[in-house]
């Protein structure tokens, strides 16, 4: 490995602009279609680093243990690697795309789900037929049927515009609310030579993983093939342009301001991976070279972005729930298992804190070694000052501050990796001064279960105080 240079940006004279795919025109989804079936046809050697498949593989490549540094399995999900490898990976992908069609400044599209109009799958790649079909997807999900940014394998009895309305609050809880800081943005550090620590991204978590659920065709496929397993999401052209969208989130979240940023931290700066070019030349490259996607010759053309308006102000409790009728954290925790609502009330570190401090350190509700079968759907959400009682299905409510969602990546027969503990942490700082909880020492808490919450345990919960 040593051996393979890194890689440089070759000239530019033209930056290659990522468009919407609803709203692409017929010349470009024939290029795209036919850049596409190029690639297909080099399946025909099995071992062509630039056919479709073996691009698929690379995916599966760098989430399924099949790269190993000082001994221990390398993993791209559940950690701050997760929006540079992806980056990357797209950026090769792309370009391998314009040179079979000899046209370098072709650019993938980019599936608009954070924009009522974009919430379906794009209809050029709904076509049967098409290289950019693909029939292992959800069939009930076709022909324009309204995305659901927090599906989790099992379908919602919710109109239409509720659906909307609670993709866009999610949006803005992922994007503004939940990550405040780098930290919550792009996930749990993962220093060289370390084991993973896992703890997702906002974005990693909320869309991203219910977008590939919802594709995958867990109805007919065991796995729920193709998006909606990590080793097979790759063979879906789909795959692509849904990263595509999640690539342009970073660059909204950095636009948005205040302290969203880059990492600095150079474990994270000097991380590297592994990729062909479109000559088929191996090269290496750093985290550090991909933080501004225009040097590397990429933009978005710029759609509106509404969640970031759509900050959920109505209230399901007008004032406080009384927290003396709520058992307390130490006594609902450890948790065996999370089949049913449960509230509980836990004591904060600091109360009636002063604009200086909120800038300083984020609150941060961290629940402490959630365990479940990563084979399974996962699915629970968290409110504060409701109770059980609380309606799971409308999201856009003040009281609403995350949910917690888990893409299966393990297939076959393999028990022994079946076992996943992370730790999921939600930002509340703006949360608390929402509804009206910024002097309280003590505040309640309910997490409602959506699928999966039979095989899910929680060893603890906490509030900290950590510096943004």
């Amino acid at each position: 490995m040593d051996s393979v240079p890194y890689y440089k940006f070759p000239p530019m004279t033209k930056l290659r602009i990522r468009p919407p795919a609803h709203a692409a025109d017929e010349e470009y989804v024939a290029k795209y279609q036919l850049a596409t079936s190029r690639m297909r046809e080099l399946d025909k050697d099995s071992f062509d680093p630039l056919g479709f498949k073996q691009q698929a593989n690379i995916h599966c490549a760098y989430c399924n243990g099949a790269y190993k540094v000082g001994g221990k399995e390398l993993q791209v999900h559940f950690s701050w690697l997760f929006f540079p490898f992806h980056r990357w990976y797209l950026y090769f992908y792309e370009r391998i795309l314009g040179s079979l069609i000899n046209d370098p400044t072709f650019a993938l599209p980019y599936w608009n789900w954070d924009h009522p109009k974009g919430m379906r799958i794009p209809p050029m790649f709904d076509r049967e037929g098409s290289s950019l079909y693909d029939d292992k997807r959800n069939q009930t999900h076709r022909n324009g049927t309204i995305i659901d940014l927090g599906h989790f394998g099992q379908e919602v009895d919710t109109p239409q515009l509720q659906i909307m309305t609670n993709n866009l609050t999610l949006m803005y809880r992922q994007m503004v609310t939940n990550a405040p800081c780098p930290s919550q943005f792009f996930g749990a550090a993962y220093p060289l030579g370390t084991e993973p620590s896992p703890g997702m991204g906002t974005i990693e978590n909320i869309p991203h993983t219910p977008v590939h659920i919802w594709t995958g065709d867990k109805p007919r496929q065991k796995n729920g093939e193709n998006m909606g397993n990590f080793y097979s999401a790759g063979l879906d052209p789909l795959f692509y342009c849904h990263h595509a969208n999640v690539d342009r989130m970073w660059d909204e979240w950095k636009l948005i301001g205040g302290k969203r940023r880059d990492l600095s931290n150079k474990d994270w700066l000097n991380s590297e991976f592994f990729f062909y070019d479109e000559n088929r030349n191996p090269y290496r490259v750093k985290v550090r070279d991909c933080l501004d996607s225009k040097k590397m010759g990429f933009g978005y053309a710029p759609m509106p972005t509404p969640w970031r308006n759509f900050k959920p102000i109505r209230k399901t409790t007008a004032g406080k729930v009384n927290t003396a009728s709520i058992a307390p954290v130490t006594k609902v925790f450890p948790l065996a298992k999370l089949d049913r609502a449960i509230s509980f009330s836990i004591t904060r570190p600091a109360s009636s804190r002063t604009t200086q401090e909120k800038n300083e350190q984020e609150e941060i509700l961290t629940f402490n070694q959630v365990a479940y079968d990563d084979t399974q759907y996962v699915r629970f959400d968290v409110f504060l000052n409701v109770d059980k009682t609380v309606n799971a299905d409308e999201l856009d409510k003040a009281e609403f501050a995350g949910s917690y969602t888990s893409l299966p990546h393990v297939h076959g027969s393999d028990k022994t990796k079946n076992a996943t503990s992370v730790t999921f942490t939600l930002a509340i700082t703006e949360l608390l001064e929402d509804i009206g909880l910024e002097d309280e020492d003590t505040i309640a808490i309910t997490l409602v279960p959506k699928v999966g919450g039979e095989g899910v345990s929680i060893q603890s919960v906490e509030i900290k105080l950590e510096d943004c």
